[in-house]
């Protein structure tokens, strides 16, 4: 029988943060991981030829290098190998199916220069200074419990920027799309092009609320901290882990599903793991949904039934699909100037997005999806082979059990068959290729991985849903995960629940992560027993 201070149950992003930053405060940590490795979405491998090395899963790492997690362990990363690739130019693009392409710069002045009207460069210009001038109130309202006086604490400190105007314009935006937040503000649709395929990356449509929210965040920070990724691929990053844990003591343990969490009392004591039992003398930390932790972790009779009502009632969001593909050399972008940006999203903006999450939602396969499309060799040329390169495709627009295909040419009576798959992927490929003419004559390899064995891979990605839940407002902020239980502490003393499915959502912030272990270790809240 094993004790620890902590057992922390997901080798997640925020399952990694929490036990690094707990054991770096003294205390003794078991990182539990039902996978055969840790990391969740993290990892690089040679899916298609060998010298290839793909970013199977996530891959871009600005939220993580902008947040607490890293300003608590970034430099002890670095010292067990962590290293970053960046940009200081052009950072992103999007390109219309007209050929049309609008790309942002990390200097927030250029990027405005490529906007057709001059009132549109003032107010792009104006939205990310008044964003600046709240990032300290925002930025705390994102990393810290909201059901809490810090609420109050930094509504207050939005008060002070800009007023109860201010404050009001901000909870009005959080009410907004990023559809029409795009179109009150500006009278071209550059931005729109630009930033609602970003919307994506949080599980939003261009048409759901908070979008408002979310797109100048998302501009402020590509501007702030460009798109760095992990130099030899994100795998690399789980090393940099791995060697900081030997050093802190943390007992990492994979290949372990835990079966339940141990309830004494009315407080968690530790989990169990087949046979096994791993007692905690302090806390238990679980990064799963909602469904597997009232509906499964916890005993019957050891939380208010209400909240087990309500897992039941957690909804999951759009799948998602990956594409990997090994080139023979750099594609030859009709417009040039895309060679070298890292991250291109193939969309017209909200008008093509839109429709493409409602076909995916409505249980159809996109006709004219949006391409996330990768170039991490122009960051980082080590990952291919000398003069070839590489794509990381990403399709965040997929259902889960398709009922159709909107545009009625594939079969999806199987459903995800390997036969689907590639025929979606040969669509997604011909799309690029009417902006990229030799695409197919440079590809070697590709790999393509389903909504199926993403869910497979993740217990978390319910639905193929890589996000941890629909992150609709309803479900989000003051309600994430539960109407009933907008924290990360549960009705079970010494019980914890970080994860995607929790403020402040999905990413690879590790935000859950670490701010339940700053929690922890706050020596005046917590003492040892």
């Amino acid at each position: 029988m094993d004790e620890v201070d902590a057992v922390v149950v997901g080798a997640g992003i925020n399952g990694l943060v929490a036990a690094a930053e707990l054991a770096k405060a003294g205390w003794a940590v078991a990182l539990v991981e039902g996978n055969q490795d840790i990391g969740g979405f993290i990892a690089t491998e040679e899916r298609t030829l060998p010298g290839y090395l793909h970013d199977t899963y996530s891959s871009w790492h600005p939220l993580f290098v902008s947040g607490g997690a890293y300003a608590s362990l970034g430099e002890l990363l670095h010292r067990h190998g962590l290293e970053y690739r960046n940009t200081d130019g052009w950072v992103t693009a999007s390109v219309a199916d007209d050929g049309r392409v609008t790309l942002a710069h990390r200097d927030p002045v250029r990027t405005a220069e490529g906007f057709a009207y001059e009132a549109d460069r003032d107010a792009y210009l104006d939205c990310l200074n008044r964003l600046g001038g709240a990032m300290g109130p925002i930025g705390g309202l994102l990393g810290a419990e909201l059901r809490s006086p810090a609420l109050l604490r930094h509504a207050a400190g939005l008060m002070r920027s800009g007023g109860r105007t201010g404050l009001e314009g901000w909870l009005r935006s959080v009410a907004t799309s990023g559809r029409a937040w795009a179109r009150e503000r500006f009278r071209g649709d550059e931005v729109d092009h630009l930033y609602a395929p970003w919307l994506l990356h949080a599980g939003l449509s261009p048409d759901h609320a908070s979008g408002g929210f979310m797109l100048p965040l998302f501009a402020a920070t590509l501007h702030g901290f460009g798109l760095p990724v992990v130099a030899g691929g994100a795998g690399r990053f789980l090393d940099a882990f791995r060697s900081l844990f030997d050093a802190l003591g943390v007992q990492v343990e994979t290949g372990t599903m835990v079966d339940r969490v141990i309830v004494d009392g009315g407080r968690a004591t530790g989990v169990a793991a087949g046979d096994r039992v791993i007692r905690a003398r302090r806390a238990v930390l679980a990064s799963v949904t909602p469904s597997a932790l009232y509906g499964g972790l916890l005993p019957e009779g050891s939380v208010n039934p209400r909240l087990r009502e309500e897992a039941t009632r957690f909804r999951y969001g759009r799948a998602a699909m990956q594409i990997h593909v090994a080139l023979s050399g750099p594609l030859g972008w009709r417009d040039e100037r895309l060679n070298g940006i890292p991250l291109i999203h193939l969309a017209d903006g909200s008008g093509s997005t839109g429709i493409a999450c409602a076909e995916a939602e409505a249980g159809l396969l996109p006709g004219r999806p949006t391409v996330v499309v990768g170039q991490q060799h122009v960051l980082d040329p080590g990952r291919v082979p000398e003069g070839a390169a590489a794509l990381w495709l990403q399709l965040q627009e997929m259902p889960f059990a398709p009922r159709g295909d909107a545009a009625g040419e594939l079969d999806t009576s199987g459903g995800w068959t390997s036969e689907l798959a590639e025929g979606y992927a040969d669509r997604v490929l011909d799309r690029i290729a009417r902006h990229a003419p030799d695409l197919r004559d440079k590809v070697l390899a590709r790999d393509v991985i389903t909504p199926v064995q993403l869910s497979a891979r993740n217990p978390n990605a319910v639905g193929g849903d890589p996000y941890g839940g629909a992150n609709e407002l309803d479900q989000s902020y003051l309600w994430r995960p539960l109407p009933s239980s907008g924290r990360h502490a549960t009705g079970v003393g010494g019980l914890w629940h970080i994860g995607a499915s929790t403020h402040p959502g999905a990413g690879l912030g590790g935000g859950s992560g670490h701010m339940v272990a700053t929690a922890l270790t706050r020596p005046r809240r917590f003492t040892s027993r």
